[in-house]
């Protein structure tokens, strides 16, 4: 399908950010004249005079506002469909505009930092501060970890060489992998990334096996260029750290967004006590399939079939507003806004970004983007991508600028919270067993990859870095002998351990943005709490949870998870977490 055959109601407005592109083309005109020779320098050597310092955030605000809508309508118009040129250059032109703008504003951080610490406490307790308070606290706090000016310009001119090490894994993963042709519904059909998770989810076990050793040949043929690649981007997360004066690549990165490092702490430790019950379901996957070997390869067949809940989008969206009804009609009528003003991108057509996405900018309604197929997964897609623009949404009307970004350890919270109140919606309104199977194997197979999974990776990338910091090189055989054994500790006893897997880590692209994807592991684990407090509290767990939304980036993202009543500096999210899943499984094993 051509985009021009989508009805003009499943398209998102881009012309609600610049109504036509001549105008977009005006106001990126605009912005260059008008700052990319501006005096900056004027405001060097000034920051701790207060006039001076209000001045400077406040045009660093303005021109991030402005730009921000240039890049958002030019990511939005080229995903659309990709290959159109002129969105691409536009892509291409506002990054320039970006790194250009803003290495000029490089001095800020480094020159707070050097203020007299009265000086910082006096702008931070000053109210026309406010909306800079926790940004200039962070300041205050990173003081032992930020350099001259001089030196952090430096170090923001390097960005793109020292991002490169992701660039060369994305081009050996997609335009270098040459992948192989393989047995699909009895066709020789040339392998791929998205092709790859069709097959493994599916009932063909000689399909799945095939694809499995052939998908892991393809690593391993580049197998030492993908190492070298990650070596090297461990060992530029090693260098900040060395000039940073960090600990470790880990205290950095937990620094970086102001989280504590017992979160991470409390997290690998209550998924290693939760282990014997990961160990029990892949045990039960093996006898529920009657696979007389259960291989990796196995573990996305689906326990129960013919049970898929297949909507047009009208409808699959009335159920997610449905389904979100505990928390609230202000909640729903907000569902409700989105979809009738031009929010969402529905339909797949030719040429668009594959897969779904939330976006969304201070001076605009949140977007998302989506591939709507009519599948189960796909339904829960869209409320998961509708927490998003919601969270988006509070924040930006609650919050000014400077505070309204939440940071991603809190991102994948809403969106999770609208999955598992669905989920639970759906499991509660049907009298189907079949249903009710297929339900409760979807949930467990989200949490199994969302918090177990995540967190073996996570596991991956502390004890990677610890051996790096430690001055061990990592190499092929060190790094899938660390996986291999962590593969083995995670599932257990009740799968066979294929080979291929210890170079599992060699093609998961996260790991180039070191020590992320824990948060996908402590959302699931918030959503988890945060549902059992709505459902079984009510309205006043949903105003904190509204709170919640509401906070933006105005504290720590620790403290802001406070208001929605879960504390992961206590072990007690963590083990609700956890026995949710031992929960599930019981309640799985109840309706064989």
């Amino acid at each position: 399908m051509e985009r021009k055959d989508v009805a003009e109601n499943l398209k998102w407005r881009a012309s609600d950010i610049f109504a036509t592109d001549e105008a977009w083309e005006a106001e990126y005109a605009a912005i260059e004249a008008e700052y990319s020779n501006y005096d900056f320098s004027k405001f060097q050597g000034k920051l701790g005079q207060r006039e001076v310092l209000l001045d400077c955030l406040r045009l660093n605000d303005q021109i991030s506002r402005r730009i921000e809508k240039l890049y958002l309508y030019a990511h939005m118009r080229n995903d659309e469909d990709l290959r159109i040129a002129k969105y691409t250059s536009a892509n291409a032109k506002v990054g320039a505009l970006i790194s250009k703008i803003f290495a000029e504003f490089s001095f800020m951080e480094p020159e707070l930092t050097s203020l007299d610490d009265a000086v910082l406490q006096g702008f931070i307790n000053d109210p026309e501060f406010a909306p800079y308070d926790y940004m200039l606290r962070k300041i205050a706090d990173s003081k032992a970890h930020v350099l001259s000016a001089a030196e952090e310009r430096l170090l923001t001119l390097g960005g793109d060489v020292m991002r490169g090490f992701q660039g060369i894994f994305m081009m050996m993963n997609n335009a270098n992998l040459n992948l192989p042709t393989a047995s699909l519904n009895g066709e020789e059909t040339r392998m791929s990334h998205g092709l790859y998770g069709v097959v493994l989810h599916g009932e063909n076990a000689e399909e799945r096996e095939e694809w499995f050793k052939k998908y892991y040949g393809a690593y391993i043929k580049l197998i030492d260029s993908i190492t070298q690649a990650y070596y090297g981007n461990v060992k530029k997360n090693i260098f900040y750290k060395t000039v940073r004066k960090y600990d470790s690549c880990l205290q950095m990165a937990l620094h970086g967004e102001d989280v504590a490092p017992i979160v991470y702490e409390n997290l690998i430790e209550a998924v290693h006590e939760a282990l014997p019950v990961m160990h029990d379901y892949i045990s039960l996957r093996k006898e529920v399939t009657g696979l007389k070997e259960q291989h990796m390869y196995d573990i996305y067949v689906p326990l129960v079939s013919n049970a898929d809940i297949k909507l047009p989008f009208e409808e699959a969206y009335n159920l997610v507003i449905e389904g979100l009804a505990p928390l609230g009609e202000d909640y729903q009528n907000l569902l409700r806004k989105g979809k009738e003003e031009g929010w969402i991108d529905v339909c797949e057509t030719e040429g668009k970004r594959a897969g779904a996405y939330s976006s969304g900018v201070y001076d605009t309604h949140p977007y998302v983007l989506l591939n709507y197929q009519e599948t189960t997964n796909d339904i829960f897609t869209v409320a998961h991508e509708m927490g998003h623009a919601l969270h988006t949404y509070k924040s930006n009307e609650t919050q000014p600028y400077a505070k309204a970004n939440y940071t991603i350890f809190l991102a994948e919270i809403a969106s999770t919270v609208n999955e598992v109140l669905l989920l639970k919606h759906l499991y509660k309104k049907t009298d189907d067993k079949n249903l009710k199977k297929y339900l409760l194997n979807y949930y467990m197979d989200m949490i199994r990859a969302t918090l177990f999974r995540q967190t073996q990776f996570a596991e991956f990338e502390q004890i990677a870095h610890g051996k790096a910091e430690a001055g061990e090189p990592l190499t092929k055989d060190s790094l899938n002998a660390v996986y291999y054994q962590l593969n083995k500790d995670y599932y257990g006893e009740g799968i066979i351990h294929d080979e291929e897997i210890a170079y599992e880590w060699a093609r998961i692209p996260h790991f180039y943005t070191a020590f992320y994807v824990y948060k996908y592991a402590t959302g699931i684990i918030s959503a988890i709490s945060i549902v059992k407090r709505i459902l079984s509290e009510g309205q006043p767990a949903v105003d904190d949870y509204f709170r919640f939304l509401s906070s933006g980036g105005c504290d720590d993202p620790v403290s802001i998870l406070k208001k929605a009543g879960v504390d992961l500096t206590t072990k007690a999210p963590f083990k609700a977490a956890m026995e949710e899943f031992k929960t599930t499984l019981e309640e799985f094993k109840s309706l064989l």
